[in-house]
């Protein structure tokens, strides 16, 4: 872990990352290319200085309440937050000012937040996203390591869902060769129907690779799936885009249970509901 400076912590679409890096070890994580010109080990945790001060000034300079939203570049709930409490002095600076707040996570940590969450979605809109890949929990050990398990972030799915708090998850990505069967998507999507989610994110059913990511996610494959490394570069190459050759089949699948079950399942209904903010008649003393 280090400290860096920072001038502000919103970006231009008022999403925040307050981390730099990640220790859940996903194999996939696209967060380790080196587009992202990320200056030091992606598991020595880049935390920005006096972040929670900057947000602060940001959002009393705001002219309008709006949806705050946690980027993807880095969880808001590695391990390294029950030490920090970064995120949790961020979501209450939210909650005080009466913004709105969407944040991402594969983590069960998150649920340390409930107060704040329920105090936000009691004034406003609180949505609880959730990232899910494969229903197998084995397998999920494997592709990340380092994280709670499908079934433990199911079941903050649950408890956001017994308390009134809007979930989306991100079905994303979908391995070719390795987890892009119907069997696995029907499983998350079983998961998603039970816990009566608003919305699931899916582009496509694949995964993406550039320069930095790519390299970590060859090594990975030849450590546990050694026979599919030789797939991906048959079948991909060094494409950007690397959906799998079920892509059809299975996005019929998704978008068929979807509308069945009155989930949103298109991109912008979806990123559409994530970003709107809404205010409620209803009030909770927090604090």
């Amino acid at each position: 872990m280090h400290y860096a400076d920072y001038k502000t912590i919103l970006s231009a679409k008022n999403g925040m990352n307050l981390y730099r890096g990640c220790t859940h070890g996903c194999i996939y994580c696209d967060s380790r290319s080196k587009c992202y010109q990320m200056g030091h080990e992606f598991e020595d945790i880049e935390v920005k200085r006096n972040a929670a001060k900057i947000l602060e000034t940001q959002l009393a300079r705001k002219r309008a309440p709006c949806m705050i939203s946690t980027g993807a570049m880095c969880d808001p709930y590695i391990p390294l937050e029950d030490e920090l409490r970064l995120t949790r002095e961020c979501n209450t600076l939210i909650y005080r000012y009466g913004f709105g707040l969407a944040i991402l996570t594969k983590s069960a940590r998150i649920m340390r937040d409930m107060d704040i969450f329920k105090a936000i979605n009691a004034k406003t809109k609180c949505v609880v996203q959730i990232t899910l890949t494969t229903y197998d929990e084995d397998l999920c050990k494997i592709i990340e390591p380092n994280v709670s398990t499908t079934a433990e972030r199911f079941a903050v799915l649950e408890a956001m869902r017994d308390e009134g708090i809007p979930t989306v998850v991100w079905l994303d990505p979908i391995l070719p060769f390795i987890n892009d069967t119907e069997e696995n998507l029907r499983g998350i999507l079983d998961y998603c129907i039970k816990a009566k989610v608003r919305g699931i994110v899916c582009f496509a059913m694949g995964t993406t690779m550039r320069e930095g990511s790519r390299e970590y996610f060859y090594e990975k494959l030849d450590e546990h799936f050694p026979w599919v490394k030789q797939q991906y570069i048959r079948t991909f190459g060094n494409s950007y885009e690397c959906r799998s050759p079920n892509n059809h089949r299975l996005m019929e699948i998704f978008r068929e249970v979807c509308r069945k079950h009155k989930i949103l399942s298109k991109i912008d209904d979806v990123f559409g509901y994530i970003h709107k903010f809404e205010t409620s008649e209803k009030q909770l003393s927090f604090f």
